[in-house]
């Protein structure tokens, strides 16, 4: 069997963390098994689908590396296809003509709530279409399901399902202006794409039954279906905004790797034995749709934190240059004045929880800045901490070769002369050429803002310690 796999969806907002997840399982199973992924636009709400929502659907593919085979593939394109598979099954007698109102479908439902009943369409058109129709009332269209029998199929992740026909009723295929449902359009997209397995999330396990049917009326056997748990938040509510439910491109927003959201959503409801860390060729390799876990996931932020942690320690470091530039260019800071940027990532890669982090906390190779942090001036800049810069930029700036060791020893030298210890030099120090206290080891950190800069920095600070006494 040549495997096919689809994701299919709809552009009525931005791709989440369970449509990408579902994505994922779509196109591991397809790699898995040597066989297509097809993605395929379901746009047929014209209401509510907007070119904004594609574009953030196949900008969210690319950047998690979800490529695909064939697509997309809009709806919208389709409606002359649809159009005539309705028309088929009104002349085989498998849909036919509803001129129910409004106000009666209202009634309908309101006596059968009364009665404490399924609300649900009972069929009063189903053998009616001999009647003369009512005046100025458009039609819809509805399949004659089946009401004797049952719907069964095993789901290859939560076994065997069956509903009774009689559970469903006569849905609509096609609305009053002629536009087709989604149970109906999506059956027809399965049959023309040869889809064989249909994995996606299990608040369309409802509706399988009915595709089931209208698919066999059609002449054809369904395909394989892979019903995959919902995501949770970590309270055990539906996964929500406030949880993290949010735009997979926010995620690169805010700083994750691609590597890093990929691995963690492939855990989420997953697992080979206790592996946490998988390359994209070991999802491939150990993915199967049996070891989905029937459980819904819960969603940690700490975990995806933890994991783009381990990425970017990581990744090579050519890779994590290349996803930085976007953020270099968000956070308006021009690298083209200071060090190398990859000896830069060596530096900061273990020390950064994100790459937003990462520019934010580079930003002194490469800019000269204005004001220091206050909480550090406070603790670091004493009344005796300027004649003590001095020593150590006099020692620096006797240096020979501006390289890591010579300027451990520089420092080391000030401090002998001093007579103080490197804890009560560095600090001040690092304050002096950062503006923070936080950065590398003083030596690297040097190195890489260089000679004139850091010693121009150490005399700036030297002056403003001196100024501040003086007004203090």
């Amino acid at each position: 069997m040549n495997v096919r796999t689809r994701f299919a969806p709809s552009p009525t907002g931005y791709l989440h963390i369970g449509g990408a997840r579902t994505a994922l399982f779509s196109w591991l199973y397809a790699r898995k098994m040597g066989g297509t992924f097809i993605l395929r636009i379901e746009d047929t709400d014209r209401e509510r689908s907007t070119q904004e929502s594609v574009d953030a659907i196949l900008q969210g593919m690319d950047w998690l590396g979800l490529g695909y085979d064939e697509g997309p593939f809009y709806q919208t394109h389709c409606f002359d296809r649809y159009k005539a598979i309705i028309q088929q099954l009104v002349d085989t007698g498998h849909a036919y003509r509803c001129y129910c109102s409004k106000e009666e479908l209202e009634a309908m439902r309101e006596g059968q709530m009364a009665r404490k009943e399924k609300p649900r369409y009972d069929g009063r058109w189903r053998e009616r279409q001999d009647e003369t129709p009512p005046e100025g009332i458009q039609p819809v269209i509805r399949f004659r399901n089946p009401q004797d029998g049952a719907v069964e199929f095993d789901d290859l992740i939560r076994g065997k399902i069956t509903v009774s026909n009689a559970e469903l009723d006569d849905l609509i295929i096609a609305r009053s202006d002629g536009t087709p449902t989604y149970n109906l359009t999506v059956v027809v997209d399965d049959i023309d794409m040869n889809i064989t397995h249909v994995i996606r999330g299990d608040d369309h396990i409802n509706n399988t039954p009915r595709q089931i049917n209208i698919m066999r009326a059609l002449g054809f056997e369904p395909p394989k279906f892979a019903h995959v748990p919902m995501i949770l938040g970590s309270d055990g509510q539906r996964l929500s905004k406030r949880h993290g439910a949010v735009s997979v491109m926010q995620y690169r927003d805010d700083g994750y790797t691609p590597q890093a959201l990929m691995n963690y959503l492939v855990r989420l409801g997953w697992s080979h034995g206790d592996q946490e860390i998988f390359s994209r060729e070991e999802m491939v390799e150990f993915f199967s749709l049996e070891s989905i876990n029937r459980a819904p996931a819960a969603f940690n932020a700490d975990k995806l934190l933890w994991l783009n942690q381990h990425y970017l320690k990581t990744l090579p470091v050519e890779e994590l240059e290349a996803q930085l530039q976007w953020h270099l260019q968000t956070q308006a800071l021009d690298t083209s004045n200071g060090p190398a940027l990859a000896d830069v990532i060596n530096v900061q890669r273990d020390r950064a929880k994100t790459l937003v982090e990462m520019v934010a906390m580079s930003r002194y190779f490469y800019e000269d800045f204005s004001a220091y942090d206050e909480t550090a001036v406070q603790k670091q800049f004493k009344a005796d901490t300027a004649a003590n810069l001095q020593v150590v930029h006099d020692e620096l700036a006797a240096l020979a070769e501006w390289k890591g060791e010579p300027i451990h020893a520089a420092i080391q030298a000030a401090c002998e002369k001093l007579g103080l210890k490197l804890g009560k030099v560095g600090p001040p120090l690092r304050v002096a050429v950062t503006g923070g206290s936080s950065s590398p080891s003083l030596e690297i950190t040097l190195e890489l803002i260089g000679r004139e800069r850091s010693l121009a920095r150490i005399q700036q600070a030297v002056q403003f310690i001196r100024a501040s006494a003086a007004t203090g």
